[in-house]
């Protein structure tokens, strides 16, 4: 990959951007990302969860930057058994603890001290009013829960649920991100791009540490996903996801560390077999 420090309008995961002409067709036959959308019987969150979920991939960005979506991919995704009723089920989400029991057949608390203890990891999150995380996850996720592992819909919490429970873990926003992360990683295998999107979920000082020269860091900055959709612009709500994206625990952070320092080595030793330049 050559290296260049641009802005990018949309991340491996994010929302689809409906800038520019979105609705418009190309000469390529690829469309914007609401024609897209209502090609494929969804609304435009559910399209978003979608490409998140790598259920419907985009394809060559139009000049804008604009995400854009080939005929190809569009027909692929139709033709696929049972659709359009089997895509809206991969997509749709229940949100809160309350919503998400009932779903199930559990109560609310039970539902979160699940989500709490790692048995149910979060697809998306948003900011209410009151400046609380209101974890999305996935209707058909929690129906397989439920199937899977009957045993935890009743009686007392197994003795490492306890523990946690005592501790105060809440392992909601690293499930979160092990999950965000593996999504972003799964849509690109160039290097440079693996590793912006670990440096993204790493405290800046990490950053710092493991990526010492400044040039490198403009362009990991520059390739690094956006916030996913969903992320609020109020800058009240803005604050508090913002910190959804960050590693916080320490071996959380180390492992993501270790990975980055991985990555950052596969990536310039890349460079070197090419006898490409490193970033300038």
């Amino acid at each position: 990959m050559k290296l260049v420090t641009c802005a990018r309008a949309e991340g491996a995961a994010g929302a689809p951007t409906m800038t520019g002409t979105p609705t418009g067709v190309e000469p390529d036959g690829s469309v914007g990302g609401t024609r897209a959308a209502g090609e494929l019987g969804l609304t435009r969150s559910e399209f978003a969860r979608a490409v998140q979920l790598g259920i419907v991939r985009a394809g060559r960005p139009a000049p804008d930057g604009a995400a854009r979506y080939a005929r190809a991919e569009l027909d692929r995704v139709r033709s696929t058994e049972g659709f359009p009723d089997t895509l809206r089920a991969r997509v749709e989400t229940v949100a809160g603890s309350g919503a998400s029991g009932r779903l199930i057949g559990i109560g609310p608390s039970r539902f979160i001290r699940l989500a709490r203890c790692g048995h149910i990891a979060p697809v998306g999150y948003r900011i209410n009013r009151y400046r609380a995380v209101v974890w999305l996850y996935l209707t058909a996720e929690l129906r397989e829960f439920a199937a899977r592992d009957p045993g935890l819909l009743g009686g007392g919490p197994p003795e490492l649920d306890r523990e946690m429970i005592a501790a105060g873990t809440d392992l909601r926003p690293r499930t979160w991100r092990e999950r965000h992360v593996g999504l972003l990683l799964g849509r690109t295998a160039d290097p440079w791009e693996r590793a912006a999107v670990l440096a993204s979920v790493l405290p800046e000082e990490e950053v710092r540490q493991a990526v010492p020269d400044p040039a490198e860091r403009i362009v990991l900055a520059a390739l690094a996903p956006p916030p996913p959709y969903g992320h609020p612009q109020v800058p009240a709500a803005a604050e508090v996801a913002q910190r959804l994206l960050r590693a916080e625990p320490p071996d959380e952070v180390h492992w993501y560390r270790t990975s980055l320092d991985f990555t950052l080595a596969g990536a310039r030793g890349q460079l070197k077999s090419t006898g490409e330049r490193g970033p300038t």
